[in-house]
Order: C-alpha cells, then sequence, then structure tokens
C-alpha cells in the first residue's frame, strides 16, 4: 500500500465521493495526513477543502470543492 500523502488523500476523497466514508472521517483523514511533501497547490486546495468541509457547505457545492482537490493531487 502507497505511503505517499497524494495518494492517500486520492484515495480518501474518492472514498467520500463513493460515500463509504462520512464528512467527520473526511475531514479526520484530511488533518491526519502529512501535507509537507505536497506542492503549494495541493496544500492551498486541501486547505480551501477543509473550509468548506467545515463551513457547512450542502453537498454538491462540498463534491465540486473534492473534485477540485483531486485535480490539484492528480497535477501536483
Amino acid at each position: 500500500m502507497s505511503t505517499r500523502p497524494d495518494d492517500e488523500l486520492v484515495n480518501l476523497l474518492s472514498q467520500w465521493l463513493a460515500r463509504h466514508v462520512d464528512d467527520d472521517e473526511l475531514r479526520a483523514g484530511l488533518t491526519a495526513v502529512d501535507s509537507d511533501d505536497l506542492s503549494e497547490r495541493q496544500q492551498q486546495a486541501l486547505g480551501e477543502l477543509l473550509t468548506h468541509l467545515d463551513g457547512g457547505r450542502d453537498r454538491g457545492e462540498l463534491e465540486m470543492v473534492v473534485r477540485e482537490t483531486l485535480e490539484s493531487l492528480a497535477l501536483g
């Protein structure tokens, strides 16, 4: 199993999109991952996602932000 932070995050976000984990599990996973090895763009995307997650956004809006975060993780 991969231990790269971006791989862990992609897996977590994909599980959330498939409704295998809830918002609290997503938040815990996002804060537990060591983001030091991520690019500045990836770190910004994670920060924005956490802000939206903590802001009580509806599922549809949050899904959009999760997908944008996945794109940032994939592009580096």
